[in-house]
């Protein structure tokens, strides 16, 4: 059996085209490290602010969360 990879749903967007042609003109593996770790760094940010917007909007306190930490699974 051959893998043949999914059909995009939907065109690639503006960003997608622009990741593609920066990698397209060639990086070092030091730079690829690099910008993964800034896309890592925005989306980890992102995530924080919205689980935290989540948390606020549901009036969660620190002892909810330890509650749910430490009851049995």
């Amino acid at each position: 059996m051959s893998f043949q990879p999914a059909a995009p749903s939907a065109p690639l967007n503006e960003l997608q085209v622009s990741l593609l042609r920066l990698f397209g003109h060639g990086m070092t593996d030091a730079q690829v490290l690099e910008l993964k770790r800034v896309l890592v760094r925005h989306y980890s940010a992102q995530l924080q602010q919205e689980a935290t917007r989540a948390s606020d909007e549901r009036g969660y306190t620190a002892d909810d969360f330890d509650r749910l930490l430490n009851q049995a699974s």
